[in-house]
């Protein structure tokens, strides 16, 4: 998996990984994943990690599911950028294949299932993951913190806000 000229493939055991997590959910199209998803690279210049898209729009989505019809053709893109890491390749596709099985919303339920069929690389362990995170403090605007109770100041090396200083501890 290190040429773009080919398209990106499915791993081997990850359908069936798949199946067997979604036993007794709803997941209206589980069944045409094999015969229906095609996967290609997205433009270098995507942000997004992957994406799912549909052929039929969303009101078609929504009878096939209902009368329990094939979904039509599905288009999964994949960021170039994860050739670089399997194992979040393999994460994004569960997320992505989730999405093509018929669930489409961002739930818990989505959630816990990518981590039970592709759990996500640790940021410590994900060069990809780490490079992405630099790339999104360095838009933040602020680049320290300044405490307001002593006046330390520290570097920001985290996107979220800071709850308390590391110097006085408040």
């Amino acid at each position: 998996m290190t040429d773009l000229s080919k398209q990106p493939e499915i791993p081997e055991g990850i359908i069936n990984s798949l199946e067997i997590s979604l036993k007794g959910i709803k997941a209206p199209f589980i069944k045409h994943i094999k015969s229906q998803v095609r996967l290609k690279w997205t433009d270098k210049e995507e942000t997004r990690l992957g994406y799912t898209r549909f052929e039929y729009d969303h009101n078609e989505i929504f009878r096939r599911k209902r009368l329990s019809m094939p979904p039509g053709p599905i288009t999964i893109a994949l960021n170039p950028i994860l050739l670089r890491d399997d194992l979040l390749f393999r994460h994004t596709l569960a997320h992505e294949l989730l999405h093509a099985a018929g669930l489409t919303d961002h739930s818990g339920t989505h959630a816990e299932l990518v981590n039970q069929i592709a759990p996500a690389p640790k940021l410590k362990d994900s060069a990809v993951l780490r490079e992405l995170r630099q790339q999104v403090l360095d838009r933040l605007p602020e680049r320290q913190w300044i405490c307001g109770e002593c006046g330390h100041t520290w570097d920001r090396r985290r996107i979220s806000v800071p709850k308390r200083c590391p110097k006085c501890a408040r």
